[in-house]
């Protein structure tokens, strides 16, 4: 693993973080769709740092988290557990962003 490909982990999970602060933040203001949309990518930009740290990167979101189910959480480096999660994350934030009447709850936020 070279320098680069540790900058731009650390660089994601940066990213991460300053997403999770905003959804945080949105959650506590009851925008609860936005904080949905920031969790997810938060969530998302931490495993684009996973994937950083190897030779692969994808630019879809499907394609991120099937590479990352397949090659991590299938393999037991993360548990099956997350890899639930993200899939639940990942519908949360398809409906709220694109579903014109949906509401969202606190507790999905």
């Amino acid at each position: 693993m070279d320098d680069r490909q540790k900058d731009l982990s650390r660089y994601r999970l940066r990213e991460a973080q300053d997403s999770l602060r905003v959804a945080e933040h949105c959650l506590r203001e009851e925008l609860y769709k936005d904080s949905i949309n920031r969790s997810y990518y938060s969530a998302f930009y931490a495993v684009k740092a996973v994937l950083a740290l190897g030779t692969v990167d994808f630019k879809r979101h499907k394609d991120v988290i099937a590479y990352f189910n397949q090659h991590y959480v299938a393999a037991g480096i993360f548990e099956r557990e997350l890899g639930r999660k993200l899939a639940t994350l990942k519908q949360l934030r398809e409906k709220s962003d694109y579903d014109d009447f949906y509401i969202a709850s606190r507790e999905q936020a």
